[in-house]
């Protein structure tokens, strides 16, 4: 009986210790991959642990973890949209464990405590008091909706006027994918407020806005593709002509990434409107020609393995071609999303284990659901030579050599074809070396450096498309 109850205290005693640690869990912890900040707020419900992660850097939401496995002093992350998973064993208000996503892997201590952002150096970021007049403005999109009912929103921006120049041109700024701010501020970056700084400190006037549910536009995304963007642009182009301060016969636009899609559709309707068009990093080519080639470099640069690559590829490919065949159907989201997971569900039956395993259920129905929206539809389908053909105007068309996500090459070769259709005469076409994505000089164009580099824009292309105008408006 002695025995027996030494051992039952002995149990309890052990039990106690491993509730002890799985409880110091529970919190917020914090780490660092490459210098790039991870945060998980980790929860216990009577022993069932939750946990969501953050990258500060790249956004604030939190994207919720698949599954959260703790063991007395260990722990088990895991993420599969994105094939993260980290391992460790608590010891002392640490963590110390195991960072893996795809085939990278690095050691990674999580400190219990909050994270606290340190505001990064940013050189080119301008500050106040500016050498130019900056107004805040108001303009208002208006449109008969499918109901047949007119809807309007009022849309917020700022125009930056130079001092010295009377009735300057101005360029309107059309942000890339995803809800943008009117600075485009990203890995607490603002291209678009170094572009407006630069460029009317230059003599040209320069019109940026939030997008329609961002910040203080009214709208909302929900539904919204490419070409409802432009017809924000448009309202902005209606605003400035009501302007006595600005020449009305040049207004331009200048768009990044999507930004240089949408700004086509809006010149091909609006030809006598518009007087230049500065392409940043835009598409040349249909979206299934620009997103494949775009998930492969990224996997890339993210170590992956070519033969998981190619399974993956191949997945995506046969999920795309799925939504081509649907264009011009009206196949309703919810139904082509099942015809997505069907097909997921049967092409991840043969692939490698690697794909297999990030190929979960709720990772099935996630993209299944993206990828049935009305903007992924409507980019993925979409080729852009359509409206690139029509543009006649002056065009400077530039894309960095190390960008990842719209690949130069491929893209500036698709843009040259269409404006040779146009017979455009006045079309300058540059691949930048060095540059990514967002135009920053950069080592491999990883989407990891956005936010590590300093520098937001490069100088010397700020100067090539502030001269490039000048030379033919001012």
């Amino acid at each position: 009986m002695k025995n027996t109850f030494r051992t039952a205290i002995g149990i309890l005693i052990l039990l106690g210790s491993f509730l002890v640690k799985a409880q110091n869990f529970e919190g917020s912890w914090t780490g660092a991959i490459q210098g790039m900040p991870l945060v998980f707020e980790i929860s216990n419900n009577e022993g069932s642990y939750t946990a969501k992660m953050q990258s500060p850097k790249q956004s604030k939401a939190f994207l919720p973890m698949d599954s959260t496995i703790v063991k007395g002093n260990t722990i088990k992350l895991v993420l599969n949209a994105y094939k993260i998973k980290y391992q460790g064993e608590l010891s002392e208000e640490k963590v110390n464990g195991t960072f893996t996503q795809g085939t990278y892997s690095e050691a990674m201590i999580l400190e219990k405590k909050a994270y606290v952002e340190v505001k990064p150096n940013r050189p080119q970021e301008p500050k106040a008091p500016f050498p130019y007049k900056s107004e805040e403005v108001f303009f208002t999109n208006q449109w008969i909706n499918p109901g047949g009912d007119v809807t309007s929103i009022q849309l917020a921006g700022t125009l930056t006027l130079p001092t010295d120049v009377k009735n300057p041109p101005v360029a309107i700024l059309i942000s890339g994918s995803g809800p943008q701010d009117r600075n485009e501020e990203l890995f607490n970056h603002k291209p678009f407020l170094v572009i407006a700084d630069y460029l009317t400190k230059k003599g040209i006037a320069v019109l940026r806005y939030d997008d329609r549910g961002v910040a203080k536009s009214q709208g909302t995304q929900v539904g919204a593709n490419s070409f409802d963007f432009a017809s924000d642009v448009e309202a902005a182009i209606t605003y400035l002509k009501t302007r006595n301060d600005i020449n009305r016969n040049e207004i331009g636009l200048i768009g990044h990434s999507e930004g240089g899609l949408i700004a086509p559709i809006v010149i091909a309707n609006n030809k006598n409107d518009v007087a230049f068009f500065v392409s940043l990093a835009g598409t040349g080519l249909k979206g299934d020609r620009v997103v494949l080639p775009q998930m492969r470099k990224g996997a890339m640069l993210r170590g992956e393995l070519e033969a998981d690559i190619n399974a993956d590829m191949e997945i995506m490919k046969a999920l795309f071609d799925k939504i081509i065949e649907a264009d011009g159907v009206n196949i309703p989201q919810e139904a082509l999303a099942q015809q997505l997971e069907i097909r997921l569900r049967e092409k991840c039956k043969n692939a490698t284990p690697v794909i297999q395993a990030k190929y979960q259920e709720p990772t099935i129905k996630a993209l299944a659901k993206e990828f049935s929206n009305n903007w992924f539809r409507t980019f993925l389908t979409y080729d852009p030579a359509v409206n690139l053909s029509k543009v006649t105007c002056p065009v400077l068309a530039i894309n960095g050599s190390l960008d990842y996500q719209v690949i130069a090459a491929s893209n500036l070769d698709g843009m040259k074809s269409a404006f040779a259709k146009a017979e455009n005469k006045d079309v300058t076409i540059k691949e930048l070396p060095g540059l990514n994505h967002l135009f920053q000089n950069a080592v491999t164009g990883s989407a990891v450096e956005y936010g590590q580099i300093e520098e937001t824009f490069d100088p010397a292309t700020l100067e090539l498309i502030a001269s490039w105008i000048n030379e033919r408006f001012n």
